[in-house]
């Protein structure tokens, strides 16, 4: 049953710290909050690296909790909050960590998740929790905070601010003359990570078959690096590689410039959806149905029921939602022909528009 109330409340408080993927699916909940209720006050505490993203979003009071600094990110959470009260706690990371933080932030109604899906006992720290929901997308078991304040509507927007000093370090690196591939090619967890040849052969093909440029992104792992190092050397046409190279909203601006990302399941392919560019998303290990890039159904690769089915020997239906096939079979099931088949389908229904004639503030989405 929602929750009533007699006016808006005056202040909300959400806790999300990480990740930069979780971060972008929380900005349309927030979006929403600012829609319905624009005198709210809202409070956003979050993660230091995570910050960055969102940082110059106005009208939100940003905490940082930073992990990094252990007990100490408490001891400062503590002092933020002395003689503070909100109406409401969107508690909405299921993890100890944010359980244990989410104590110190003191407010009336503590709403979470469901018992069905709070991990990591979420719910013995909450007092209210959204209605039990199964098998959502992660973005739309979000929008359950929002419709348990009684909101109904979804308010599909992102607006991340991007400095005209990103803007201008895209431009100055894409060419006007051709359109855009992006490849991040690596998730935060290797089993999600796709081969370095099948990236090479797919980048090869956009290059000699559509003209485009080619450019590698990621963050500065090893792994990472390794990654765009191999990737190259495959390559006839060698990508520009940055990986390890952009600050968050250089990466920003770059997807935003972008014809299409090409990632596994990471934060760059919601970064990408934030910003109104395609995605073809690469999914075995993780299922699309709840992880996938909420804007780009139709551009997913979808091997996972095959590589749920050769790990357990069931089906998806027969499985917990969201299990997730970890062997190192399921990412090698994605042949190159899948995912260049995703590029040609989408390259055949865009228009042939240079970059530069594209406004920067236009976004498009699909």
């Amino acid at each position: 049953m929602a929750i009533r109330f007699t006016s808006p409340p005056e202040q909300i408080c959400i806790l999300r710290l990480s990740a930069l993927g979780d971060i972008s699916h929380t900005l349309p909940i927030v979006r929403t909050l600012q829609r319905h209720w624009p005198q709210t006050k809202i409070t956003w505490v979050i993660g230091k690296l995570e910050h960055q993203l969102v940082c110059d979003i106005p009208d939100i009071e940003f905490i940082i909790f930073d992990k990094n600094q252990g007990l100490g990110a408490y001891r400062d959470l503590r002092r933020n909050m002395r003689k503070r009260r909100f109406d409401v706690l969107l508690h909405m990371q299921m993890s100890i960590r944010a359980s244990l933080a989410s104590l110190l932030i003191p407010a009336e109604i503590r709403l979470g998740f469901d018992k069905q899906r709070a991990k990591d006992l979420q719910w013995l720290f909450t007092n209210r929790r959204i209605a039990y929901k199964p098998e959502q997308h992660v973005i739309d078991s979000f929008f359950g905070f929002t419709e348990a304040l009684g909101i109904p509507e979804h308010v599909l927007e992102w607006d991340i601010p991007i400095p005209d000093e990103a803007r201008e370090y895209a431009a100055g690196t894409l060419d006007p003359e051709r359109k855009a591939l992006i490849i991040s090619p690596c998730s935060s967890m290797s089993y999600r990570n796709w081969s370095a040849e099948g990236y090479a052969a797919v980048a090869d093909y956009a290059a000699d078959t559509h003209g485009l440029q080619v450019i590698l992104c990621g963050g500065p792992s090893a792994i990472e690096r390794e990654y765009g190092r191999r990737i190259g050397e495959l390559c006839s046409h060698r990508p520009l590689d940055l990986i390890g190279q952009t600050g968050i909203k250089q990466l920003v601006a770059l997807l935003a410039q972008a014809e299409l990302l090409i990632a596994p399941d990471s934060g760059p392919a919601h970064l990408a959806t934030a910003v109104g560019t395609p995605v073809i998303g690469l999914y075995a290990a993780t299922n699309p149905d709840r992880a996938r890039p909420y804007l780009s159904a139709d551009l997913v690769v979808n091997k996972y029921p095959e590589a749920i089915r050769d790990q357990y020997g069931k089906s998806v239906a027969e499985l917990p939602w969201g299990t997730r096939a970890r062997a190192a079979s399921a990412m090698a099931r994605i042949r190159p022909e899948d995912v260049i088949a995703k590029l040609d389908q989408h390259l055949s229904t865009r228009p042939n528009v240079k970059r530069q004639d594209i406004s920067k503030d236009e976004q498009v989405f699909e």
